[in-house]
């Protein structure tokens, strides 16, 4: 469904600025911007992608990954065709880089589909849901509104201002953290670094509820000195920030090899100095995928892959062992 484009300017000779992400697409008449989704008609920047849903799945909320948010819980998972990034490696390749069959679903579908299969609310997820942004300005409410949360699963390339207005309305964010060398980000992903550690600040300061993700590539993130620079920049934002470690696998234009067991556990054990929640999320490592007290060490939640067993926390939120306040939202928000 065409919609008119939110966040733009218009230029001299017909032209718009697109100004949704760092991208900044400057449009000709009849051009598109990165995330193919924008296009310029006339000097007015429209979207054709409102509404239209490249896949629809109830997913383990365990699997965006969300550890500290409702866990064991389950969320109806929808995802636009596209993506502002372009990244050499990307896992989704096939439905964020490539133009693929969508179906459209109406805003106000969204709560129903969400409560006739019991789930808990709608991730935004998949791809990279930023691009379907007024669609989920429309549809986000509607969701609140039945009572239930919403998810964002993002790379984080938004500017400031377009965020601003999700704030309210985004429970939860998942950011995809790619690297930590500006270098990675416009060699690798054909972006920048900076404004997604502003969007990582922003979410931080803000009442959302925040977890990271980083897929770490061999000979490409996977240095010592990478691992110190992500992990001092979540403990300078708030040490409390759950940190999920993915192991990459070759896919879409990048064939580096697979990121060794020995890697991971490297990582982990770097991340643990200085976050109290850290996890790898794809690989076996035992203790590596379980949410612990960090005064007292009990064990809260047992995951084994997604099947979850909150053990250590008490009704009303605690650790069952010493007391503390669990770091997780236990309850819908």
């Amino acid at each position: 469904m065409i919609h008119e484009a939110l966040h733009f300017i218009r230029l001299n000779d017909n032209r718009v600025e697109c100004q949704l992400c760092p991208a900044f697409c400057r449009l000709r008449p009849g051009q598109r911007g990165i995330c193919h989704s924008r296009y310029n008609d006339g000097g007015t920047l429209l979207t054709d992608n409102f509404g239209e849903t490249v896949t629809i799945a109830v997913d383990p909320i365990e699997k965006k990954p969300l550890y500290h948010f409702l866990p064991g819980t389950d969320i109806l998972s929808i995802g636009p065709n596209g993506c502002n990034l372009s990244c050499r490696h990307c896992q989704n390749w096939q439905i964020s880089q490539e133009e693929t069959r969508t179906v459209y679903i109406a805003p106000e579908r969204l709560p129903e589909i969400a409560l006739e299969h019991g789930s808990v609310g709608v991730a935004y997820t998949y791809t990279e849901p930023m691009i379907w942004y007024e669609y989920i300005l429309e549809a986000a409410p509607l969701v609140k509104k039945a009572g239930l949360v919403n998810v964002m699963v993002s790379n984080g390339y938004i500017n400031p201002g377009p965020l601003e207005s999700l704030l309210p309305l985004i429970d939860a964010y998942n950011i995809d953290l790619k690297g930590m060398k500006p270098e990675f980000y416009r060699r690798v992903c054909k972006g920048k670094l900076e404004p997604v550690l502003d969007v990582i600040r922003i979410l931080t300061a803000s009442r959302a509820h925040l977890e990271v993700t980083y897929l770490v590539i061999p000979g490409l993130n996977d240095g010592d000195e990478d691992f110190h620079a992500l992990t001092d920049f979540l403990a300078d934002c708030n040490p409390l920030i759950p940190l999920h470690f993915s192991a990459y696998h070759p896919s879409y234009k990048l064939d580096n090899p697979p990121t060794p067991r020995k890697t991971l556990e490297r990582a982990y054990a770097m991340a643990k100095k200085r976050l109290s929640h850290v996890f790898v999320g794809n690989m076996e490592i035992r203790g590596c995928s379980d949410t612990c007290c960090p005064a007292c060490g009990q064990t809260q939640v047992e995951r084994n892959w997604y099947s979850v067993r909150v053990s250590g926390v008490t009704a009303d939120g605690n650790c069952a062992k010493c007391g503390r306040k669990s770091d997780m939202i236990m309850d819908r928000i």
